[in-house]
């Protein structure tokens, strides 16, 4: 296989930023150096001067082809896949939808692999889901785990499948042992029913209810509760998901605080950018409609103090789109009721142009930083590392290339998946995506999917660092 060599460009690492020339062979870094002196005739040369080269980033909260039961998002592992690919995303790690009841842990394993093998662009993992226990189903965690690299799984602490103290107990104590990761959605279930009942039987059903039927407080008790378990167990090892409030942040410095190991914490780029001023439109506000729901500036404003202090481990998407207009129009089913509106939005493809237009432009990260929580951390946590989110020799050579330089707004032509709208539709992006590489193959050139159907490999993913 032909060599690639990239020139002159400043390589991130989640620690430094440096002028490096990087050798890539056989889809793997081979070097990086000043220089890479044994230039040969048949090489591919790529110019990155003035241009920064980071790792391929890694979102491991997607929900591709996710079936909610009465509607299914309308990205699948190929559009899913694609739009992450534009957007620097060169690896996820997706998050399974519950099963039919009673089903066995193997069941979505196995409809997973059916939904993603042979269609996904980019290199894939999957996060089990528990919505039982019975008594077979914690030998059926190890043995995925063991089978299969499926080395977390996720539990609700609201919703149907929610899983009560007892059974989570339990959960977690098995995956302290397993070093298995538990990953929480954190919402306290009963008085969001209680306000989500009160607010429609008031006649109060426009968007603008879905934050206050869903406040802060309810996501901080239950991340308090999630973590306090988790120290129960031994310190097993747990992940909160998608955190998206001050209050909910106030809980994890608690529990820093106390040096509660095994602890990884999550926030999504809509936590950090967007507002629940979007609600206000009983239109438009339906594209917004996701759980946890948008906060206020203030939110915002604490959520990066998180992320640029080291609470907050890594940034994620929690990718689920629906239609807004065209196609099912699935976001039209709540336009007479909020709480009937599928819970989602897009947004693989932003998140990495987003965080470093809003993070890096304006000074509240840095660029290792932004390396750190988008490509890094997502890695480490999830037992990727250091096959991805690094571009030392050894790893895979997934990369982007970001000109720093250039500039442009996202509008609805740049969408790149199935959904019909972005919430940050009009942003300026103050940089821009060059070229995306994965395993050595260019899939991306000037916003241009080149990428095949299929090329994207399954991983097996080794234990996390929580683990250890």
């Amino acid at each position: 296989m032909a060599r690639t060599i990239i020139q002159g460009g400043m390589v991130v690492t989640d620690t430094d930023v440096f002028p490096a020339d990087v050798l890539i062979e056989d889809g793997i870094v081979r070097q990086v150096a000043d220089e890479i002196d044994d230039v040969r005739p048949d090489d591919t040369l790529i110019d990155a001067q003035g241009k920064f080269v980071l790792p391929g980033a890694v979102d491991v909260h997607t929900h591709m082809d996710l079936d909610v039961g009465f509607t299914r998002a309308i990205d699948d592992f190929y559009t899913g896949t694609v739009a992450a690919a534009c957007g620097g995303t060169t690896t996820i790690v997706d998050h399974m939808a519950f099963g039919p009841k009673d089903c066995s842990l193997w069941h979505q394993v196995e409809e997973y692999h059916r939904l993603a093998d042979g269609r996904a662009v980019i290199d894939y993992g999957f996060h089990g889901v528990f919505q039982h226990l019975h008594p077979e189903t914690l030998d059926e965690m190890r043995q995925i785990a063991d089978q299969e690299g499926i080395t977390s799984f996720k539990v609700y602490l609201t919703y149907d499948y929610r899983m009560n103290d007892e059974d989570l107990y339990q959960i977690l104590l098995a995956a302290k042992d397993a070093g298995i990761v538990i990953a929480a959605h954190c919402e306290n279930h009963g008085v969001i029913q209680y306000l989500r009942r009160h607010y429609v039987e008031s006649g109060c059903t426009e968007p603008k209810y879905h934050p206050l039927s869903r406040p802060a407080d309810c996501e901080a008790e239950a991340v308090s509760r999630f973590l306090r378990l988790g120290h129960m167990a031994g310190d097993a090892p747990v992940y909160v998901v998608h955190l998206s409030s001050a209050k909910g942040l106030e809980e994890v410095r608690r529990v820093r605080a106390r040096h509660q190991k095994g602890v990884g914490i999550e926030t999504c780029t809509q936590y950090l950018t967007l507002t629940d001023r979007l609600y206000e439109d009983s239109q438009e506000g339906l594209k917004a409609i996701m759980s946890p729901p948008l906060r206020k500036k203030e939110d915002n404003e604490a959520l990066w103090e998180g992320v640029a202090d080291g609470s907050i481990d890594t940034v994620a998407t929690d990718h689920c789109p629906f239609h807004y207009l065209a196609g099912g129009a699935e976001k039209q089913i709540g336009k007479d009721d909020f709480t009937k509106c599928p819970n989602g939005a897009p947004g693989v493809q932003e998140r990495l142009l987003m965080m470093f237009t809003e993070g890096v432009r304006k000074g509240r990260i840095s660029l290792p930083r932004l390396v750190q929580l988008c490509c890094s951390n997502p890695a480490r946590l999830y037992g990727l590392y250091p096959q991805k989110g690094n571009l030392m020799p050894g790893a895979d050579a997934d990369l982007v290339i970001l000109d720093p330089n250039k500039s442009f707004t996202f509008t609805k032509d740049e969408i790149r998946g199935a959904s019909d709208y972005s919430l940050y539709e009009g942003k300026k992006m103050k940089g821009d995506i060059d070229l995306v590489m994965q395993r050595g193959n260019v899939i991306v050139k000037n916003h241009q999917f080149l990428g095949k159907k299929g090329d994207g490999q399954y991983l097996k993913r080794r234990r996390s660092d929580l683990c250890f």
